[in-house]
């Protein structure tokens, strides 16, 4: 079982930071992550209202999610284990003229001083990416206020995952950079519920996002195969 000072892999953290310069290139290899973030955003949006709300963004990269969910409103604070990625979205503010939080930490360490702190709380494509994905979610549980909306989005394991997600995605329509995913790494969604179910969690919607090779386009859907989101919530307080 990993702590707050372990649950990370270095491994995956300099594959990122590697790519930390190139996030905001639309056209570059986070190309898939900009034809997402739409469809997630307004996803969150529609679940959690989340103007003037207190948003929490957990492995939050460059800064894609949290500038978009700053711009509907949201008060945003926004963490990522690489220093080189946190000052990439750090220097993005002085484009966007957005006023994000942003810091180094992990969620387990970040937990320790924001217990009940946020209204809504978001961990897109991460978990798939560290050592202990339950530990995350179990931080993430204890950063959202009671009565909070929580949101994860990760990729099923399977065959067909791998066949799309891993083979399609990385090596053929190069879709995102080769070695990106670990097909023994991914989460299936059974997988993901229990782990919610563990941390006090309730899970009030799976959504699919599907990608058509023909169109080039994304969309949201009920087929959770390959690419899912959840959407949770934390309990009220007794």
């Amino acid at each position: 079982m990993s702590n707050k000072h372990s649950n990370i892999d270095p491994a995956e953290i300099a594959r990122f930071s590697a790519l930390a310069n190139r996030w905001w290139d639309k056209q570059g290899d986070m190309k898939a992550l900009h034809d997402i973030n739409p469809l997630r955003a307004n996803y969150i949006d529609r679940q959690a209202r989340v103007a003037g709300k207190q948003l929490l963004d957990v492995g939050c990269g460059a800064g894609l999610l949290a500038e978009a969910m700053a711009q509907r409103g949201a008060s945003v604070s926004a963490i990522d284990a690489g220093a080189e990625i946190i000052e990439v979205a750090r220097l993005h503010l002085l484009e966007s003229g957005l006023a994000i939080d942003y810091q180094q930490a992990t969620a387990e360490q970040y937990a320790d001083r924001h217990g009940d702190r946020f209204d809504v709380v978001t961990c897109m494509e991460m978990l798939e990416h560290v050592p202990d994905p339950a530990s995350v979610i179990r931080a993430c549980a204890s950063l959202c206020k009671p009565g909070g909306r929580l949101f994860f989005s990760t990729i099923n394991r399977n065959a067909k995952a791998w066949a799309m997600a891993i083979v399609g995605a990385e090596y053929l329509l190069k879709l995102v950079p080769k070695g990106t995913h670990s097909y023994d790494r991914l989460i299936r969604p059974s997988e993901l519920a229990r782990w919610l179910r563990d941390a006090g969690l309730l899970v009030d919607e799976l959504c699919g996002l599907e990608y058509n090779p023909l169109t080039r386009q994304y969309r949201l859907s009920d087929n959770c195969d390959v690419n899912y989101m959840v959407c949770a919530r934390k309990p009220e307080a007794a």
